[in-house]
């Protein structure tokens, strides 16, 4: 049975004794990539408490407990569309265009 491990210089998993990558039965030509490990949030003072917070979790329970929310689950003022049609033009996204700019 094969030991994989990961190779920084193939940026994959390998077998250790080949240096082959790794492959899914499933799909052979497709080398398997490892997960990446997102980190945690680094520590800040609730806005509410002035209590450090430090983690997702803790993020999530001071939330929850002041009837909070976070910014970045807000719904945009424009639903993701473009209001600046010269913005949109000179990034070649005027498919995102609000209608009506």
């Amino acid at each position: 049975m094969a030991v994989y491990v990961y190779s920084k210089t193939a940026g994959r998993m390998v077998d250790k004794s080949t240096g082959e990558p790794m492959v899914d039965p499933a799909a052979p030509y497709v080398p398997v990539v490892p997960l990446a490990i997102v980190p945690d949030i680094e520590p800040y003072q609730s806005p509410v408490t002035g209590e450090v917070i430090s983690g997702r979790r803790a993020k999530r329970a001071d939330l929850d407990r002041h009837n909070c929310i976070d910014a970045g689950d807000l719904p945009s003022a424009t639903g993701g569309k473009l209001k600046n049609r010269a913005f949109a033009e000179k990034r070649g996204l005027t498919h995102m265009l609000k209608e009506g700019a």
